[in-house]
This record gives structure tokens, sequence and C-alpha cells, in this order.
């Protein structure tokens, strides 16, 4: 039995950019969202993002996570809940989803997830998703990675879970931040099953861009514009590629 709800949490992984645009393309794609957002990833928001988010249920502003692109969302759809709440629905299998989404996913996160550690509400959900047999995304940004975390990895794969790295393509040719990061967000959506148009695809059809197109040679500098409202600090505007 299908539903529309999707969950998503944010764990304390870099990367906060991700999750923050992966939450605006789901409400955009008109499907309600489940999110819940770790102590952890509350301080990679503010260093990455510098945006300030309080997570008591009374205090939490979706405003303060999304930024700009806050104002032309319907927040209706997007449903908070604590981290240690395990009384929201997305704890019990009872509550249909049609997928969860851990964007960024922590190392510690993926420990959790890989030996049924319920600790928390991202663990619990997690949990649910892998035992009633739907779709689990994680998302992992993480270099390089020790023999305990790739086992972690291969222990979540073995339990049913989709370990979706955050590595962008680059066979679209990118050109900025934001066409990367939409890379890695339009991976996660295809594998939730939310239609988007966030790249190009790869083979006939696909639309993927001739190999004339300009591309920034090595040691340049380019700059980053906005990504859906998201822009980084001002002091790591520029990038090397």
């Amino acid at each position: 039995m299908a539903a529309p709800d999707l969950v998503v949490a944010l764990t304390g992984a870099s990367g906060a950019a991700y999750g923050v645009r992966l939450v605006e393309v789901l409400l955009r794609a008109g499907r309600p969202v489940h999110l819940t957002v770790s102590p952890a990833a509350v301080e990679v928001l503010a260093t990455e993002l510098d945006r300030e988010v309080k997570l008591p249920e009374g205090e939490f502003d979706p405003a303060a996570l999304l930024g700009p692109a806050a104002g032309g969302l319907p927040l209706h759809d997007l449903h908070y809940h604590h981290y240690r709440n395990f009384r929201a629905g997305i704890a019990s299998g009872s509550f249909l989803t049609g997928g969860m989404a851990v964007c960024p996913c922590s190392m510690g996160t993926l420990a959790a997830v890989a030996h049924g550690l319920s600790e928390n509400l991202i663990h619990r959900a997690a949990d649910v998703h892998l035992k009633e047999r739907r779709k689990l995304v994680l998302v992992p940004r993480e270099t390089p990675l020790g023999l305990a975390q790739l086992r972690n990895m291969a222990a979540v794969a073995e339990a049913g879970a989709v370990v979706l790295p955050a590595m962008p393509g680059f066979y679209t040719r990118p050109k900025t931040l934001a066409d990367m990061i939409d890379f890695v967000v339009g991976r996660v959506c295809d594998q939730l099953g939310v239609e988007h148009r966030l790249f190009e695809r790869w083979g006939p059809g696909g639309g993927v861009l001739p190999a004339t197109t300009p591309f920034t040679p090595a040691g340049k500098e380019s700059t980053i514009p906005e990504c859906g409202g998201i822009s980084v600090r001002p002091a790591r505007q520029r990038i090397v590629v």
C-alpha cells in the first residue's frame, strides 16, 4: 500500500545543503514531508549555511531551515518531529509512508541503523522502514572510510537499505555547486520515486550535455551561486576545480 508521505532526517555529517535542498524539492513535488533533525545537524547547519535552527517542537521554524525558498513552498505539507519524540507517527510501522531518506547521514547514525539501535526517532524511523520493507536511503558524506564504516554500509545494504553516497556525477558537466547538489538530490528522488528535472540524464534522449560544454579548467576559480535559497558562508563562496 503506497503512501505519499516521505520521511527526511538530517544528521551531523557535512553536507547540510543536500538535506535542505531535498526537503525543498520534495515539498515542491507535492509530497508531505515528515522531518526530524539531530542536534549535530543543527551545528552543521550553522557552520555550513549560517542557519540557526531550534529543535523544540514549539520553536522550530521552517523558514530558519529552508531560508528564502520557504516563501514559495507549501509549508503545510512539512511536519516536524523532535528527534526524541517517540510518540510521532513515523516511530511506528502502522504509520504508512512511501520511504525515508537520511540526508546527510552521519557515521554514527549509520552505525545505529546497522545495529538496530533505536536511541532516537531518527534511528527508530529508519529501523521501521527496514522492518516494514520500505525504501530507506542513507546518504553518507565521509572520506576516507574506515573498515567499521564499510562494514556498517554492507550491513545496512544487506538489511535492505540503499547506500547512496553524496558523490556528484560529472558527465552532466556541472558548472556550479548548485548543479552538484542537485545531482545528488535528484538521485535520492529517483530512489524515492519522486519525479524531477534536477539534472540531465545519461543516454539517448537523456539530454546529456555535449562534450563541448565549457568547464572551468584546472587551477581556475569558479563562483558558487545560490541553490534554492542556499548560500554558503562568504568565506567559502569560491572553490578551486
